[in-house]
C-alpha cells in the first residue's frame, strides 16, 4: 500500500507542475530547496560534505543552498519536458559549436559515440535535444523502488524518444545490449560520476579516493566508438553543454586500459564540476 501511495503521489506531482505557470513552478521548487536548505537533513549534509571536496575549507555554505536550488530546477524543468515541443527541446538546450560539431561528426559517421557524464545540471533535457536532432539514443536507468516510480521514469524517457534499459533484471546485459546499438551508430549516454555496483574502477576524485563504473570506457574500448566527457551547467534559461574528448589507451591489458580511460573521465568530471560546482546534484557518498 505505501509503494502504491507514493506512486500516486509521484504520478499526480508529476502532472501537476505541467500544469502550473513556469514562473509559479520555479518558484514552489526554489522555496523547497531553501526548506531543504534550512532543515539540514542527510541528503544536505551529504551535498555540503562533497562540495567541500570540490572548493575547499573555505566553501561558503550559500552554496549548498544553490546547489539545491539547481537540483529543485532540474526536477521541476525534468517534469515538464513531457509537455514541450521539438522545437522547445531545441531551444532550452546549447551545446557549445566545437562540441556540436565533433558530436555531429561522428554520428554522420556512423561510429556511435559514448556520452559520459555526470549527474549534473539536466540530463534528461540533453537526452531531449539529442533526439529532436533525429539522432537515436539508448541508454541505461536504475531500477528505482517501489516498481511502479521506476516504470514512469521509463515511461517518461521513452516518451522523450529514446530507448531506455534497465540496469538490473533485464533480458539480457546492458552493455551487450549497448554495443550493439553503439555499433549501428548510436548515441549511448550514461551517468558515470557514482558507481552501483559496488565493483567499479577506483580513480582519484578532487583528492580523494571514488569509485566510477567501468561501463563507458569498456564500451568505448571494445567498440571503438568515440567518448567524451560531457559537462553540463545551467544558465538563466536554458541547460548548457560541452564535450571532452578521453582517449582510450590501445595497448595493454584490457583492465588497466579501463582503468587508465576511467581515470580520464574523472579528471575531464573533475574540471567541469569545479566550474559550475552549484550545478553537481550528488546528495550521495561518493568517496571511499
Amino acid at each position: 500500500m505505501k509503494d502504491q501511495l507514493t506512486a500516486l503521489g509521484f504520478m499526480a506531482g508529476w502532472r501537476a507542475v505541467r500544469m502550473l505557470p513556469q514562473p509559479v513552478a520555479r518558484a514552489l521548487f526554489t522555496a523547497a530547496a531553501d526548506r531543504a536548505y534550512r532543515a539540514n537533513g542527510k541528503g544536505t549534509r551529504r551535498l555540503r560534505d562533497n562540495l567541500r571536496r570540490v572548493v575547499g575549507p573555505g566553501m561558503p555554505d550559500t552554496l549548498v543552498r544553490d546547489g539545491l536550488r539547481s537540483y529543485a530546477r532540474y526536477w521541476m524543468e525534468a517534469f515538464r519536458l513531457p509537455s514541450q515541443s521539438e522545437q522547445q527541446f531545441l531551444e532550452g538546450f546549447f551545446m557549445e559549436p566545437e562540441s556540436y560539431a565533433l558530436m555531429k561528426k561522428a554520428i554522420a559517421e556512423g561510429n556511435g559515440l559514448v556520452l559520459a557524464l555526470p549527474h549534473v545540471a539536466n540530463w534528461d533535457a540533453a537526452a531531449a535535444w539529442v533526439v529532436a536532432h533525429g539522432w537515436q539514443m539508448i541508454t541505461v536507468q536504475e531500477r528505482l523502488k517501489p516498481e511502479a516510480v521506476f516504470e514512469q521514469f521509463l515511461a517518461y524517457r521513452e516518451g522523450l524518444g529514446m530507448r531506455v534499459l534497465p540496469l538490473t533484471g533485464g533480458e539480457r546485459p546492458p552493455l551487450d545490449v549497448l554495443g550493439e546499438h553503439l555499433r549501428q551508430g548510436w548515441v549511448v549516454p550514461l551517468l558515470a560520476d557514482r558507481d552501483l555496483s559496488r565493483s567499479g574502477v577506483e580513480v582519484e576524485f578532487f583528492g580523494g579516493r571514488a569509485r566510477m563504473p567501468a561501463g563507458p570506457a569498456i564500451l568505448a574500448i571494445q567498440t571503438g566508438a568515440p567518448i567524451y566527457a560531457a559537462d553540463l551547467w545551467f544558465s538563466e534559461k536554458r541547460v548548457e553543454a560541452r564535450l571532452r574528448p578521453i582517449t582510450p589507451p590501445t595497448e595493454g591489458p584490457l583492465d588497466q586500459r579501463v582503468k587508465q580511460t576511467t581515470q580520464q573521465l574523472a579528471d575531464a568530471f573533475a574540471e567541469g564540476i569545479a566550474e559550475h560546482p552549484q550545478d553537481w546534484h550528488m546528495l550521495q557518498k561518493l568517496w571511499v
